[in-house]
This record gives structure tokens, C-alpha cells and sequence, in this order.
């Protein structure tokens, strides 16, 4: 039995007008939902807010809101991650423990491993300021002994000066002798963490994480030249691009330059050098031993 639209909107008490509105597309989504898609495709694991945050950066005028709107229609999503439940380590050096207070306050380091299409092992070392979460080095190498570890680290802090501390796990390279010598030489404190609790090297994990789920998981290397010339573009776009929720979906680059110019009154933040002469000597010293 068929019934009239006006009896069946009187039944129901729902306003005729409504249930004939027709929604009207605005002249610019057909471009914004092409752009989105390009991001997706660029950027599998993005979700909408990370989305919104991109646009925004291309100064498209659209709220968070339309743009879930969109995912949705679109059938955008990305699949949640499994994630075990984890207690709070309770490590003096652990992240819930001691914060890092400024820039070059605290740097963390870790090893990511992966394989390029011919099944060969690649260990990446990554190093990151986890007040700034600067991505400082994610150095791609067959295997690592503690004198290379050195070496990267050696770079960094001729680039921005030495970390008051640094954090890591007890991996064979990070409490090599050579490798805390060399530490103390450049008068940076050690955070060791509690052996099988990397919840307490958090910042690392974080970055970790995002090196795999957007870089490694959505890659294939050929040699171990290709997988450092993509890593050398990940890490700058990184860096200068991805919006980064915690710092309010800036950059960290963009988040480190406005802290170049503290507001009045502030506190200095760490300047910690090392004391150049003899840590140019205890470097060559070491180089030399390598060799």
C-alpha cells in the first residue's frame, strides 16, 4: 500500500522541507577530496586530522569537522593497531621519570631493523631531541658496531652541540666502553633504561613507530644506496612537513625555530658543549682505532 509523502511525513512528525533536502556540494570539494586522495595515497597512515592539518598547510579553508565528513564519504580509514597492554616501568631513567626540560636537554637512540628485497639485513640508527622530536639522524648501515654509533653521534653534535643526557636501551652498542667514554669525553649523561621495558624510552618508541608504520611498511629497497638516499627524504619531510600532533601539528623544525628567541624572563636553554679540544683528539683517537 502506498502512502503520500505529506501523510507519511505527518506519521512520522518529521518536517516535509527536510525530507526533501537535497545537499548542495560546494564549488571547491571535488578539489579538496582529489587532494585528499593524493594525501592518502602519499601518506597511507594519515588519518583525518593529519589530513586536515596538510590541507590547512596548503591554505585550503576547510574545518576538522567537513574534513571526517569527507573521509567518511569517501571510505578514507585507516585500520587501527594492535596494541598490547604495558605496565609503567619504574626505571629512575625512564621518560615518566625524567622529561626533558628544553632543547639538547635529552636525546634518545634506538635501532630499527628491516630487510631490502633480496632479503638482505638494514639496521637503521635513529636520533631523536625529544623536546624538540626532531628526527636528528636515521643512519642506514648492514650492521653497526659501536665505533659507527660514535661516528653518527660525532656528527650530530658538531651540528648542534652536545645533549645534556641521552637515553637509550642496554643494546650491546649503546654500553660499549668506547661508546661511554666517548660520552663522557663530550659531557653527555647517560639514561639507561631497564633491560626489556622500552615503554621508558617512550620518545623513541614514538618515532620508531611512525619510521615503521609510514616509511619502512610502505617501502621496498633495492640496496642499501636506495634505502638510504629515501631515507635521507623521509627524514627531512619529516622534519620540515609532517604536522606533529603534540607540538600542535607543527613541524618540530617549525616548533624548534620558535623556540630560538625565548620570551623574556625565560630560562636559558641547555647549552651543553663539550670541551672541544679533547674531544676532537679522544674522536681521531677512536677514528683511528676503527681503522
Amino acid at each position: 500500500m502506498e502512502v503520500s509523502e505529506r501523510r507519511a511525513c505527518r506519521a512520522t512528525d518529521q518536517s516535509r522541507s527536510t525530507q526533501r533536502y537535497v545537499a548542495k556540494v560546494k564549488d571547491d570539494e571535488p578539489v579538496i577530496v582529489a587532494r585528499m586522495h593524493e594525501i592518502v595515497r602519499q601518506h597511507p597512515r594519515y588519518g583525518y586530522r593529519m589530513i586536515h592539518q596538510k590541507l590547512r598547510q596548503e591554505h585550503f579553508k576547510i574545518n576538522v569537522k567537513r574534513v571526517h565528513r569527507l573521509c567518511r564519504q569517501e571510505g578514507l580509514k585507516v585500520h587501527k593497531k594492535k596494541r598490547k597492554k604495558r605496565r609503567i616501568g619504574t626505571s629512575k631513567n625512564g621518560v615518566d621519570k625524567y622529561q626533558a626540560t628544553g632543547m639538547n636537554d635529552v636525546w634518545c637512540w634506538d635501532f630499527v631493523h628491516d630487510r631490502d628485497e633480496r632479503g638482505r639485513s638494514i639496521r637503521w640508527l635513529n636520533i631523536v631531541d625529544e623536546f624538540t622530536r626532531e628526527g636528528l639522524a636515521s643512519e642506514a648501515a648492514r650492521s653497526m658496531k659501536a665505533i659507527d654509533v660514535i661516528e653518527v653521534l660525532a656528527c650530530q653534535i658538531r651540528l648542534r652541540g652536545a645533549p645534556a643526557f641521552i637515553r637509550s636501551d642496554n643494546g650491546p652498542e649503546f654500553i660499549a666502553y668506547a661508546v661511554r667514554d666517548y660520552l663522557k669525553a663530550a659531557g653527555v649523561s647517560t639514561l639507561y633504561i631497564e633491560p626489556g621495558s622500552p615503554w621508558q624510552n617512550g620518545f623513541a618508541e614514538s618515532f620508531n613507530s611512525r619510521f615503521r608504520d609510514e616509511f619502512l611498511n610502505a617501502e621496498l629497497f633495492v640496496d642499501l644506496h636506495e634505502a638510504r638516499e629515501m631515507t635521507a627524504r623521509w627524514l627531512w619531510e619529516y622534519n620540515h612537513d609532517r604536522p606533529h600532533s603534540s607540538l600542535g601539528y607543527r613541524p618540530p623544525v617549525e616548533y624548534a625555530a620558535s623556540l630560538a628567541d625565548p620570551p623574556v624572563g625565560a630560562a636559558p636553554l641547555p647549552t651543553a658543549q663539550p670541551a672541544t679540544e679533547d674531544l676532537e683528539n679522544y674522536e681521531s683517537t677512536l677514528i683511528t682505532i676503527g681503522t
